[in-house]
């Protein structure tokens, strides 16, 4: 139903190629590995036979870090391989056959949209395009997780609009949804074991169908477009829901004009379809008003929260002048969904997301399947030059997390998923919260909170798949200060989980009946996720920072790195970006290796303390997220240290090792000035001198920078 340019784009590269294409990648990398390590074994067996320990051992360590990069090349090659062939075999089944399938035995699912602080109209893109998924079994819940006595006038406005929310569009929904209920309930009993004349219904629902697509063309010549977000909100859930309406309009006007005209079955299944658009319950939970509810900072809680009491019936009480939500057989009910449909709040989903991955959920032959999801894509047509790049490396996740699935290495990525709730009951833990009982379905230890799930759900012997098609899609961060919240959180947990993926693989070990290659394969890659940020990153700094011993780098090493960065150009360019947009992109990774390294010392103060590490928003001037003075100093220094490193090996005469410092400086340079804006650096020095003065004011000296 729901195509937009990046998919045309993709829809027409020829896959089988693509695969043949990798595999030479792949050679060529084996090959210049092979010939990097055995000059390096020589230069290292040269430096020991000369007593210059020093040197071996800063080619020891130069080679261990240019192995880990070569390993992160095979991961992405690998990964890019088995997309290709998964997208190879991919064969959708037709909507209206998924229809038939599920239109009498959908089960029930509940979507769920937590937000916080988030801006309104961001909210009711993501409700509505929950609300009006292709699906006839839906409940929406908005989960607000607002602090319940805002302290200032913004909070205030924020909560009251995200309350209202709801109520909002179930008056949008209300008329369209009482017509149509009863043009079904007037079809059924005008069909029901009577005959009828065929030919005059299937117009008459032809009429109906038109009418629900002139519903959806009003309602997008009214939507306010005011960035690209709802550019495709609009054409997403708007303006292709009414062309797929008006192709079955057409459908039944030409089985009008033939002899039969339509079976009372399909006319019955039409009425129902054209119904359930508009069916559907849009409510809201907000957990922190509530006294015996967690109120842990976080999304993992906030969901669980929900989960927790969903299936049961519950009403307002007060003691102590405390409310608090208990459990009443005779209270509200809260409906018992078999799956959850998670979906961030700035988040999109194409109509057709949840119809088909509940249709996948429901084959018999995938009831061990917990998690169901299509890696979110970033919004086409970004605004800003630092939103396009860094969209662009979420573009190219969504290519190497749907490979991961061809190897049984799918991680659960969070901003949307179908999750099954036997299987987030399976993994649930109890724990205790001021004095009340939490229960845990989604781990919230860390802050990737989906990636720790991912592995709890494993050694459950459950099973998690990235559905092989672009149906989500994402806010990219649009400035400097937010991409460091977010990739530094990203950055932070990796680490921490590494214990329970070596019990998850200590475990199949022992499995008689598991194939010991996909074992190794699926280990390759998961640990490859977990740990690359951590490992690439430091890695990375090292290279760029450490003096290269006389005769170390040789041709073979760039050549080691060709096929992934040729490779990695490759999809940009058939995913609609640039020629520049590859150039850029390794500007931007080098700009966050001092924001992932910062990510990364917070999880090993984790581990060190045992204590989980909260995140701050910085905070904001001007409508921008401003960097944390640090970051900024760091980026400068980092800068400083290349330009060092390359004016040392330029008096040297070592000309090579010059090029390769002067090369990496040049991408950061450009990265710092025009991907981070030197704008930037001076918004990190007014947000800190803020920062120092609200301190100054403080009584106890602490200001909470809004914790994220």
């Amino acid at each position: 139903m729901h195509r937009c340019a990046k998919d045309v784009r993709y829809r027409s590269i020829r896959p089988g190629v693509e695969v043949g294409v990798t595999w030479v990648g792949i050679a060529v990398t084996v090959l210049a590995a092979l010939f990097v390590c055995g000059h390096a074994a020589g230069a290292m067996h040269r430096a020991f036979a000369a007593g210059a320990y020093l040197s071996l051992a800063l080619e020891s360590v130069l080679l261990g870090v240019i192995l880990f990069l070569i390993y992160g090349s095979f991961v992405h090659q690998f990964s890019r391989k088995g997309y290709f062939a998964r997208l190879r075999r991919h064969q959708p089944p037709r909507l209206t056959d998924v229809w038939e399938r599920l239109e009498n035995s959908a089960p029930p699912a509940t979507i769920l949209v937590p937000s916080y602080k988030e801006e309104a109209r961001v909210v009711r893109a993501a409700l509505l395009s929950a609300a009006l998924q292709h699906y006839p079994n839906r409940h929406v819940v908005l989960l607000i997780d607002d602090p319940p006595f805002p302290t200032t006038d913004d909070d205030r406005h924020k909560l009251a609009e995200a309350r209202a929310l709801p109520g909002r569009i179930m008056e949008l929904l209300a008329p369209a949804r009482r017509r149509f209920a009863a043009a079904l309930a007037d079809a059924e009993s005008r069909l029901s074991g009577r005959p009828v004349r065929g030919r005059r219904e299937a117009a008459t629902l032809a009429l109906l169908y038109e009418d629900a697509a002139s519903w959806f063309d009003h309602q997008a010549k009214e939507y306010p477009v005011a960035d690209r977000a709802d550019a495709l909100f609009v054409q997403s859930t708007f303006r292709d829901r009414a062309r797929y309406l008006r192709t079955r309009a057409n459908a039944c006007k030409q089985r009008a004009r033939s002899d039969g005209g339509l079976p009372n079955a399909s006319l019955l299944r039409g009425y129902r379809e054209v119904a359930s658009v508009f069916d559907v319950e849009v409510t809201s939970f907000e957990r922190k008003r509530y006294e015996n509810l967690p109120h842990a900072p976080n999304k993992a809680m906030n969901l669980n929260s929900y989960i927790a009491v969903a299936g049961t019936r519950v009403r307002e009480v007060r003691r102590d002048g405390k409310l608090l939500l208990d459990a009443d057989p005779h209270g509200e009910n809260i409906p018992d969904p078999r799956y959850f449909v998670t979906l961030d709040a700035d988040s999109l989903l194409a109509p057709d997301y949840v119809l088909r991955l509940i249709d996948v959920m429901e084959d018999p032959r995938a009831e061990r399947i917990g998690v169901i999801q299509t890696p979110y894509s970033a919004f086409p047509s970004s605004s800003g030059l630092l939103e396009h790049v860094a969209g662009a490396t979420t573009d190219i996740q969504h290519i190497i997390h749907q490979g991961f699935t061809a190897h049984d290495a799918t991680y659960w990525v969070g901003a949307n998923a179908v999750l099954r709730t036997a299987a987030l009951r399976d993994i649930a833990v109890v724990a205790e919260e001021r004095g009340f009982p939490v229960i845990r379905y989604i781990q919230e230890r860390t802050v990737i909170e989906d990636t720790e799930s991912s592995i709890d759900l494993l050694l459950r012997d459950w099973t998690l798949v990235n559905f092989p098609e672009r149906l989500s899609y994402s806010a990219t961060p649009p400035d400097f200060g937010s991409l460091v919240i977010q990739r530094r959180r990203w950055a932070n947990g990796g680490l921490l989980i590494v214990p329970k993926l070596v019990s998850h693989v200590f475990r199949q070990l022992r499995d008689s009946t598991r194939a010991k290659g996909r074992l190794a394969l699926e280990t390759f890659l998961r640990l490859h996720y977990l740990v690359s940020l951590a490992a690439a990153n430091i890695g990375l700094l090292l290279v760029l920072s450490l003096p290269s011993p006389d005769g170390f780098i040789t041709m073979w090493l760039p050549l080691s790195a060709a096929p992934y960065y040729l490779l990695y150009g490759r999809d940009l360019l058939q995913a609609g970006y640039g020629l520049r947009d590859p150039f850029r992109v390794y500007a931007l990774n080098l700009l966050l290796v001092p924001v992932h390294i910062g990510g990364v010392f917070k999880s090993i103060e984790q581990m060190w303390t045992g204590k989980r590490i909260p995140f701050h928003r910085t905070p904001k001037v001007l409508d921008r997220t401003a960097p944390p003075l640090r970051y900024a100093i760091a980026e400068l220094a980092l800068l400083l240290v290349m330009v060092a490193r390359g004016l040392v090996h330029l008096v040297q005469g070592r000309w090579l090792n010059a090029a390769f410092a002067f090369l990496n400086g040049g991408f950061l340079l450009y990265g710092i000035v025009v991907l981070m804006g030197l704008s930037d650096i001076r918004l990190a020095v007014r947000a800190s001198e803020t920062l120092r003065t609200l301190r100054r004011r403080s009584p106890d000296g602490a200001v909470d920078a809004d914790a994220a």
